[in-house]
């Protein structure tokens, strides 16, 4: 399982470059503090998938930690980039797959 989920971040990584929303410059100390879900006040989902979600997964993976045992990440890539024309339907569908993945039991 645990496999299946970095595959799923390695694509996801993969596809965030493509369509070059992969940044080079991480955001601030106060930005990546921010309590809000998904750091809705302070980054794009792209930043958070980036500096938040994917090296927290990995590193819960790393630790063999226990992985969440809901996510529901597409809606919000849904919602994100509703009216984008950047051809983002493969990104999507590699949210809706670390959904599924983790939803069904990431610590499985």
């Amino acid at each position: 399982m645990h496999t299946e989920i970095a595959e799923v971040l390695i694509d996801i990584e993969a596809h965030l470059r493509r369509l070059n929303m992969w940044e080079q410059i991480p955001p601030s100390t106060q930005a990546l503090a921010s309590s809000e879900p998904f750091c809705v006040d302070t980054m794009t989902l792209t930043q958070w998938l980036q500096f938040v979600f994917i090296p927290t997964i990995y590193q819960m993976i790393e630790d063999g930690e226990s992985l969440p045992e809901q996510c529901g990440i597409a809606p919000m890539g849904e919602a994100f980039f509703r009216d984008s024309s950047h051809g983002v339907e493969d990104l999507i569908a590699s949210l809706r797959k670390i959904d599924e993945l983790l939803s069904a039991g990431g610590s499985r």
